[in-house]
């Protein structure tokens, strides 16, 4: 089309039809929207559209640190037992663990020896005769920061178990966890959910140790007194500190019945399966204590050798509550316990309300800049209209394709690009009637308008774009939302404002050949 390349032109209308066709499923009845393909579907709307529930929740870092720190005390007792150093007060105090060494010719070996029970992580440091023992500060944030992604993780995994459609799980500062639930209006079976770790692991019942002896302080320094779960037969028990298998080993946990009462069943992996069928072998007779989350649940006698790799739980389990324990241990245990810091829940009349308030507003936003357009620059207008319809189109259609959800801030964002788009349109004809009034050629001065404003338009476009680039990476929730809009409406206003109103502009002259330009 006169000076203006034929693949251009081509590629514009294939990326402009390409617009057109994803943004299709966003205006189909919602009975068609569940028949189309997963990729063809329309955008996902908000908490704040949709309705639904949201919760923040906080992990609890100090306790992972407390966590590690007693595993680093039980090794440094098998250590220092191992090399024969005589010790006393080997106590955690918090984060921190101290111990008091007897002769003070084995510190600096105990503090060598302590250091490589976790090489690099540990800093021990002496005052007299005690050594406290303490973990660095790289060491402290890449644990703190692992417990996070793995609470992350496991969250995403329970509540996909409970079918929620299209949960957001997303990091929020450096602790908390955000969960939107759209279409979820009682948040109090998810809380349930998250509120345990589902750590679990077995023991073995530490039977010449009673309850008593060990309220006295004569109680193996192998051993330890836990309490029992609500339905355990006994209120304590004193049980070895070495599990013979941790929750980490399972591979599958179903709820089940036998003999009438709710159990789970469990299976191993093959580490786990062999390890538990050793240690049940060699202690028939002995009581096999199941700790989940810090309480013994259930203290069966072994009377034979569990060796098929799987085993069950029972207790006084509902058939509600064996199923919520399967289904955590599938998923598998959390590192930290997790504290609900804020609770919101939209209602979803609320959230239509949103979308029609929405809707009023672009809608009204959008009939007045047609108009001032179209009064401003005549037919030239009409083509900026066209463009500008085309932006919106173009825009949800990308926004679908990403798979973005869209929020009322977004609806801001669509509004604001509205502007955005017919301003690089302002600029355009501007300086197509400067170039007008200064006697050029019709086709002169359509060339010479797009190509003097196209620097203004790049410029100014360039800096939104890192504005909302600037939101997207520091916002959370509502404000990266309005980030992802504006970013996303800035693509498409640039390419429809300047390439596509070029193409119609071309287009017409080539038809009407006028011998000037009404701008």
């Amino acid at each position: 089309m006169f000076n203006y390349p034929k693949w251009k032109i081509v590629l514009i209308g294939i990326i402009s039809a390409l617009g057109v066709f994803f943004c299709v499923p966003n205006f189909l009845p919602q009975a068609q929207q569940e028949k189309l393909p997963e990729w063809w579907k329309p955008l996902t709307l908000g908490l704040d559209l949709q309705g639904g529930s949201q919760l923040l929740l906080q992990v609890n870092l100090d306790q992972v640190v407390k966590d590690q720190m007693g595993a680093v005390q039980d090794a440094v007792r098998n250590t220092l037992r191992e090399k024969g150093i005589r010790y006393t007060g080997l106590t955690q105090e918090g984060d921190k663990l101290k111990v008091r060494i007897v002769n003070d010719n084995d510190i600096l070996k105990a503090k060598d020896l302590i250091r490589k029970t976790d090489k690099g992580n540990l800093d021990v440091s002496e005052k007299e005769d005690e050594l406290t023992v303490s973990f660095t500060d790289p060491a402290l944030i890449r644990m703190k920061t692992t417990a996070v992604d793995q609470s992350i993780e496991i969250v995403r995994r329970r509540i996909d178990q409970l079918g929620t459609r299209e949960p957001s799980i997303m990091r929020q500062g450096s602790d908390r966890i955000q969960v939107q639930l759209p279409g979820v209006e009682d948040p109090n079976e998810v809380k349930k959910l998250l509120g345990k770790t589902a750590k679990m692991s077995f023991h073995f019942v530490d039977e010449k140790t009673s309850i008593a002896d060990a309220r006295r302080g004569k109680i193996s320094p192998e051993s330890k007194v836990v309490p029992g779960d609500e339905a355990a037969s006994q209120a304590y028990y004193v049980i070895e500190r070495k599990a013979i298998v941790g929750g980490e080993h399972l591979t599958d946990a179903r709820a089940d019945f036998q003999e009438g009462e709710a159990v789970v069943s469990f299976r191993f992996n093959a580490f786990g399966g062999k390890r538990f069928g050793n240690a049940t072998r060699e202690n028939v007779g002995r009581r096999l204590a199941v700790v989940l989350d810090g309480k013994v649940i259930t203290a069966p006698e072994v009377k034979t050798a569990i060796t098929g790799g799987s085993g069950i739980i029972s207790g006084s389990f509902t058939t509600q509550s064996a199923s919520e324990l399967a289904m955590m241990l599938r998923s598998g245990a959390l590192p930290a316990p997790l504290d609900v810091v804020e609770e919101r829940v939209v209602g979803p009349g609320l959230g239509t309300d949103s979308i029609n308030a929405g809707k009023l507003a672009c809608g009204i936003g959008m009939a007045l800049v047609l108009l001032f357009m179209l009064a401003t620059y005549g037919l030239f207008g009409i083509f900026a209209d066209i463009a500008l319809v085309l932006n919106m189109v173009m825009l949800i259609g990308l926004m679908s394709i990403l798979e973005c959800t869209l929020t009322l801030p977004g609806i801001a964002g669509i509004a604001l690009t509205m502007g955005m788009s017919v301003d690089a349109n302002v600029l355009i004809y501007e300086r197509m009637r400067e170039e007008q009034a200064l006697g050029r050629s019709v086709l002169n001065t359509i060339e010479a308008g797009f190509s003097n404003a196209f620097s203004a338009i790049f410029d100014s476009n360039l800096t939104s774009l890192f504005t909302s680039l600037i939101l997207i990476w520091f916002g959370t929730g509502p404000v990266r939302g309005f980030g992802v809009t504006t970013s996303l409406g800035v693509l498409t206003s640039v390419f429809t404002a300047v390439y596509v109103t070029r193409v119609l502009i071309l287009a017409w002259v080539k038809i009407a050949k006028p011998k000037s330009l009404n701008v």
